[in-house]
Order: C-alpha cells, then structure tokens, then sequence
C-alpha cells in the first residue's frame, strides 16, 4: 500500500468515526412510554450490578435513559446509598407507584402502563 492510499484510508476512517460520535442519537421506541412512568410517579430503584435491572433496562432499550431510575448501590458495588437504605429498598428491581405501593422484580411493559395510566405507544 502506498502512502496516499494509506492517508485516504486513514482520512476515511477519522471522517466515519467523527460522524458516527457527533451524529444525534435516534430516539428510543419507549421514549415517550419511559418519560411518561416519571410524570405519573413511577421510580425504578436498582443497581448497576443486578441482572435483573439490566433485563428491566432491555425492555425499554434505547429509551432506558428515559427511566425514572434511582441508582441505590454505591460505585464499588458494595453496599447501599443512604438515599435507598432510609426508603428501606431491600431488593432490586424495586418499581414505586405513585400510591405507594411497591412491586419487586422485573415488570412487563404492559404492566408498567397499567399501573400509570401511561400509554404504551412504540415510536
């Protein structure tokens, strides 16, 4: 390979790479469906570490950042946040409800919505 060949190559690389970091994210599928859980009241509490977090987080995913997510372990994955130890979350996933009630573990979708009022639209 000679030299231009191998700057052309090198030029087409950093132009993908610089477009594929600084071109706008497409919106999650649940965007508006995760959004509206936090209007209504809804809190996920979990932990980085839990399996089952991540499977709650799959289901809605791109649109997980829309969570109304509370982070309850601490950075080293050895213990609990003061926040989430003076609520009493004892188990993760842990969903609240606007009334109070809390639900323990990995709910479904349509679960979630019948519990807001939220409309399960895919976008």
């Amino acid at each position: 390979m000679n030299k231009k060949t191998f700057w052309i190559i090198g030029i087409l690389v950093l132009v993908g790479i610089v477009y594929v970091l600084a071109a706008p994210s497409k919106p999650g599928q649940y965007d508006t469906f995760a959004t509206c859980l936090g209007e209504q009241g809804a809190i996920f509490y979990g932990a980085f570490w839990c399996p089952h977090c991540r499977d709650q987080k799959a289901l809605f995913g791109r649109s997980a950042s829309k969570l109304p997510y509370i982070e309850c372990s601490t950075p080293d994955g050895q213990g609990q946040t003061p926040k989430c130890t003076e609520l009493g979350i004892e188990s993760y996933p842990t969903w609240e409800f606007a009334d109070g009630e809390r639900v323990g573990g990995v709910l479904t979708l349509e679960t979630l919505a019948e519990r807001t009022s939220c409309p399960l639209t895919i976008e």
